[in-house]
């Protein structure tokens, strides 16, 4: 993949956990256009000294700006995790005038034209893709809603610009204020029959709706989705025996690395993209022992098989993992 030398044009708080970068190239040049959902992968140092990318969604609020075309610069926003592995504290020290590698715009969760309601849901963090949706489906003249939901409007981004964009078609849910997290299963009642759903946010949430949808029989493919939620060791999450069956390898991954992690560290070369386990394209076929589905893209029966796992995120039940590499 090319990359992209960016320069940081500006830093901006937004509230105590999400900071707004503005980036630009490096030489001046113009950017390369996106389409509402995508992201950029930006290359940040970890606290032990490796690099690594992160995905930071674009953001877009001005439904005036058509930006397909070329960019003069990108807007992203970042939330601090401190509980996370340092990339995003990374990204908060960052300062105007600073130069970073970024990756070119890429689309997982692109936006459709369809001419029902595009009903969005955000939570927390997961509003970025979500605002430029917004913006994209009001210059389009196509009806939108947004569902946005938080533990407090302070630690909420873009309201004011949301606001100004959306109207009434702007619904703020915030915890401390309801005394109860978002009510799903009113969200989907709420919903027209051919309206579309586009959800970002944190697994919880994603879960809830992805099986409230479920239980209404609505067909999976009406349920668009994006993950804002770094995988994390989950309590009881054992050692596994990892062996390859094409190359003879074996590893053993420690309960707090994934799959994926313990083989790039042992120089294998594995296909992968999303590290959220949604996008599918590090799926591996299983030979012997059993998952641990954690993912969000493998439907029921293919987690009820065994036979495939999501290396990103899954894990196994099984002392034993073998498969087909």
């Amino acid at each position: 993949m090319d990359t992209l030398a960016v320069e940081v044009v500006a830093v901006d708080t937004l509230n105590p956990l999400i900071r707004r970068c503005t980036l630009r190239a490096a030489d001046g040049a113009a950017l390369p256009g996106f389409t509402a959902g995508a992201h950029v992968r930006v290359q940040v140092t970890l606290p032990d000294g490796r690099s690594d990318w992160r995905h930071y969604s674009l953001v877009c609020t001005t439904p005036a700006t058509d930006t397909t075309a070329p960019q003069p610069h990108y807007t992203i926003a970042v939330r601090r995790e401190d509980a996370g592995r340092g990339g995003s504290r990374w990204m908060h020290g960052l300062q105007a005038g600073q130069r970073i590698t970024i990756e070119p715009p890429k689309n997982d969760f692109p936006l459709g034209t369809h001419a029902a309601h595009a009903v969005l849901v955000a939570g927390g963090i997961g509003i970025t893709p979500l605002a430029s949706m917004a913006a994209a489906r009001r210059a389009a003249g196509l009806p939108v809603r947004l569902v946005y939901a938080g533990r407090s409007r302070g630690l909420m981004a873009f309201l004011p610009e949301l606001q100004d964009l959306l109207g009434d078609a702007l619904q703020v849910h915030a915890d401390e204020e309801r005394g109860a997290p978002l009510d799903v299963a009113a969200l989907l009642d709420a919903c027209g029959a051919d309206d579309q759903l586009y959800v970002c946010g944190p697994r919880v949430m994603l879960d809830a709706v992805l099986a409230a949808a479920a239980a209404r029989g609505w067909p999976r493919e009406r349920v668009h989705f994006e993950l804002f939620t770094t995988p994390v060791a989950a309590a009881g999450d054992q050692p596994i025996e990892l062996v390859l069956a094409q190359s003879g390898q074996q590893f053993t991954v420690p309960a707090d690395q994934s799959i994926l992690d313990c083989l790039i560290a042992h120089g294998c070369d594995p296909l992968f993209d999303c590290q959220r386990g949604e996008c599918g394209v590090c799926s591996t076929a299983v030979i012997e022992g059993t998952p641990d589905h954690r993912d969000a893209v493998l439907s029921d029966a293919e987690k009820a098989s065994g036979k495939v796992i999501q290396i990103c995120v899954s894990r196994a039940r099984s002392a034993r993992l073998v498969l087909d590499l």
